[in-house]
């Protein structure tokens, strides 16, 4: 009954939001570089900060930090939403509210200085990547879904590093996300607040397990989003692009733009590689050597990716 009446008000605060976006005009207007053609609400993806405020509400003593933290990259990523700010302010608020992340679970005192930069690094580089993959309908929460799922699942049956609802919370939030955006015409876009905001939570829950377990394995349940973005990025600069702005070169871009695939079969198709490579995972740990299992999934995902050369080389670009 608890979760059901979480539902309700979240689903209620997304009404009240759209109120609000249709009120000050806070909208998604399409360019050459979208892959949709009709102006949508933007910012619906505050519901993850909605569920965040719900479970610090009722968990004030023990999350602190890390509401504060998400709090901050909410707040200017709704500011970026509305008015477009500069990288160095984004990346400012970044590293502030992952500093206070780092505070909190204690990684400055057990590691040392170029595992804190790494740490940075590998914060910062995921938060990015699920906002350059959050660009068609039900993408981004049948995939938050997914991996929620696969965080769920070890913590209730392998290894036990965080509380069942800060899990089950944002998960709840994906469902009313998608109730408005998986739609051949979504009602609301989860804009950088809700992009960020989710990508904030999940990184938050890999850095609790991985601490707990003391095992990098569990990154590979973003396997799906790490080599498309990586690949991606390297692809951009290999083309000598500002990896900074808007492009359409994501495999999910060109098989949703180029070759016309719906959106939200390109979205469960995400998803279900994902289900994938998260139960290999999954099913392979404490079995082979972790190095192993990066290759068994890995490997076979990077040569899915590859295709997409030959895409666009047959869609006539670069």
């Amino acid at each position: 009954m608890q979760y059901v009446l979480i539902v309700f008000v979240l689903f209620l605060l997304e009404l009240l939001y759209f109120k609000i976006a249709n009120r000050y005009n806070i909208i998604d207007k399409p360019n050459h570089r979208s892959a949709h053609t009709e102006i949508t609400l933007r910012g619906g993806g505050i519901i993850f900060w909605f569920a965040a405020l719900i479970y610090f509400t009722q968990n004030y003593s023990e999350n602190l930090l890390f509401f504060a933290g998400i709090t901050l990259v909410s707040v200017v990523s709704f500011w970026d939403d509305i008015l477009s700010l500069p990288n160095k302010i984004r990346l400012l608020a970044h590293f502030t509210a992952i500093s206070l992340v780092f505070y909190h679970l204690g990684l400055f005192a057990v590691l040392p200085i170029w595992g804190v930069i790494l740490g940075y690094v590998f914060f910062i580089g995921i938060i990015n990547a699920y906002n350059f993959m959050d660009g068609i309908n039900g993408i981004t929460g049948v995939y938050t879904l997914v991996v929620l799922g696969s965080l769920l699942y070890v913590n209730q049956y392998i290894q036990e590093f965080t509380t069942f609802n800060l899990i089950v919370y944002p998960m709840l939030a994906a469902v009313v996300f998608l109730f408005f955006n998986f739609r051949k015409k979504a009602k609301c876009f989860a804009g950088d607040i809700g992009s960020i905001a989710i990508a904030f939570w999940v990184v938050y829950l890999l850095l609790e397990l991985v601490l707990k377990t003391n095992s990098m394995l569990w990154i590979l349940f973003l396997a799906v989003y790490g080599v498309d973005a990586i690949i991606t990025i390297s692809h951009r600069l290999y083309l000598r692009q500002n990896i900074f702005e808007a492009h359409r070169l994501h495999f999910y871009q060109i098989l949703s733009n180029e070759y016309k695939i719906q959106h939200r079969v390109v979205a469960l198709g995400y998803g279900i590689a994902q289900v994938i490579a998260s139960g290999l995972v999954v099913f392979l740990v404490d079995k082979v050597p972790d190095l192993v299992i990066f290759a068994i999934v890995l490997v076979p995902l990077i040569g899915i990716y590859s295709l997409k050369f030959y895409l666009i080389k047959g869609h006539g670009e670069r």
